[in-house]
């Protein structure tokens, strides 16, 4: 269960210059504080210029640099973009604070590192359980939605681990609590759902809920056929 006093931040990515979608997390900032600040400071940017790289402190723009399908996406490398750069709001390294959780799922996030205590800006999404890295790497979030765009990433064709297409971050921030997940396309089109099932409110396996589900697909057809209408013969 999502825990109401940790900070919710996210990603919008693109694929190939196409925005994909958004990506929202919950910090574990109740059993890692540090670690959870961090993330939480690098999505918003408000550190200013890193003293190691001498770049913003700011994930915006930042590529996913690896991705291993059925393992992980990796990302934070806002210096060099390549998996050899980054640096923490707290200098270029700080220590592992904990080892509470478990890579037991996908949707996790967790410190991408080069040995002990090297935790910098660097980060993967889980995408398999991968319980080699237990006590190796930082368990500090999960994905509380957005887990199609994570798998959209996973998929996207490499030439070894390096996505062929750029894979970026667009935008990303802290949500405020109580404010919408902005889950749903920001677009022109009239359609409120989300582009993934998963990420909706409603239970769809619930027949309770068949009358909604055929509401909602009535609305996303009325927005198609209006789109459809609207373009020039």
């Amino acid at each position: 269960m999502e825990n109401p006093e940790n900070p919710r931040v996210f990603f919008d990515v693109q694929i190939g210059g196409e925005n994909v979608g958004r990506i929202v997390f919950e910090l574990f900032k109740d059993k890692l504080p540090k670690t959870a600040e961090n993330f939480r400071a690098l999505c918003t940017g408000e550190k200013g210029i890193g003293k190691s790289t001498g770049c913003p402190l700011h994930f915006k723009k930042c590529p996913f640099h690896r991705i291993i399908k059925d393992f992980m996406v990796q990302g934070g490398d806002f210096s060099n973009k390549n998996g050899t750069g980054g640096e923490s709001i707290y200098g270029e390294k700080f220590e592992d604070e904990g080892f509470p959780y478990t890579h037991d799922k996908p949707g996790l996030l967790s410190m991408a590192n080069a040995g002990p205590n090297t935790n910098g800006s660097q980060f993967f999404i889980l995408c398999k359980p991968a319980h080699h890295l237990d006590g190796k790497h930082v368990v500090f979030g999960k994905v509380l939605k957005g887990m199609g765009v994570v798998r959209e990433l996973e998929n996207v064709e490499k030439e070894e681990e390096k996505p062929k297409l750029k894979c970026m971050i667009s935008d990303c921030g802290e949500l405020a609590p109580g404010e919408d997940d902005g889950i749903c396309s920001a677009d022109d089109s009239g359609d409120q759902t989300p582009d993934w099932p998963e990420d909706s409110q409603l239970d769809f396996s619930n027949s309770e809920n068949k009358d909604k589900v055929l509401e909602m697909i009535k609305s996303i057809k009325e927005c198609g056929n209006s789109l459809f209408k609207e373009q020039p013969k």
